[in-house]
């Protein structure tokens, strides 16, 4: 197998969604490190702080769980493709989203409803405007699921059923898209050191440092399963056992467990009424 550094280039841009953070920003700034000569646009509402005078990134700032915001942000990242990297292979990363946590429809219903608009449609929305523009150059799109996809997710309700989402409709695209030079890769992440927990509405630690992984774990794990021509990677060997165990249950066994690991976390929400 080639090494990152030689896979990355063939690329000669990757457009990221929320890459001010956690997994996206590792995305960027491992991708940068491996081939310097990349050049990156991020979507989100803050810049990344990546320290780099090499780093040619084009930032957009947009809140993309907003009706109306996502079509404007392509057409910004086409035109910068077509006037600023006119050539060369593609690479988009669909990183953004955000969970919630506690009995639906708390935290409230709006919380939800921009949770589906992100988590959900604006990855489809983005992924069909800029497609054009992959088919045409070639390239690979990256959609960050959830180990979440794999069961229903009491108490994570709405997050669980965005991310079972991503999982199937990134596996159908990676069959409908593959003959077209265009690779579509699935990440499963499981517990990872970001901002998720916050988000979602628990404590800091809710879940313990021996059960979560890096975002440079998470995404020199992808890149190797991308490398590899994969359709779907779930990172870290705690995480594949668990999701090849959870997927061997019928569905409402695997709920049962979901909802008996999850309640637990109740004693972890940040009480918004103090």
């Amino acid at each position: 197998m080639a090494s990152l550094s030689e896979a990355l280039r063939s690329f000669a841009a990757v457009i990221v969604t929320g890459g001010s953070s956690g997994i996206g920003k590792s995305f960027i700034k491992l991708a940068h490190t491996k081939r310097p000569e990349l050049c990156f646009c991020n979507l989100s509402r803050s810049e990344p702080e990546l320290k780099s005078d090499r780093l040619k990134l084009r930032h957009h700032g947009i809140d993309l769980s907003q009706h109306g915001q996502v079509e404007p942000a392509a057409a910004a990242v086409i035109d910068w493709l077509t006037n600023e990297v006119p050539a060369g292979r593609i690479l988009l990363i669909n990183n953004s989203g955000f969970g919630g946590y506690g009995e639906f429809p708390r935290p409230d219903i709006g919380h939800n409803l921009e949770m589906i608009d992100l988590n959900v449609r604006a990855l489809v929305e983005l992924t069909a405007r800029l497609l054009p523009l992959l088919e045409a150059r070639g390239g690979a799109i990256i959609n960050v699921a959830s180990t979440a996809a794999f069961q229903p997710t009491p108490w994570m309700a709405t997050y669980g059923a965005t991310k079972a989402f991503v999982l199937h409709w990134s596996l159908a695209l990676h069959a409908e898209l593959k003959p077209k030079n265009v690779q579509v890769l699935a990440v499963c992440p499981g517990p990872t050191a970001t901002e998720f927990f916050r988000k979602a509405g628990l404590k800091k630690g809710s879940v313990s440092p021996a059960l979560s992984m890096t975002s440079d774990d998470v995404v020199l794990q992808s890149f190797d399963a991308l490398m590899a021509g994969r359709a779907l990677v779930v990172t870290g060997w705690k995480n594949k056992l668990g999701a090849a165990l959870i997927t061997k249950l019928p569905k409402t066994w695997a709920t049962w467990l979901s909802a008996r690991v999850l309640k637990r976390f109740r004693l972890k929400q940040v009480d918004h009424t103090a």
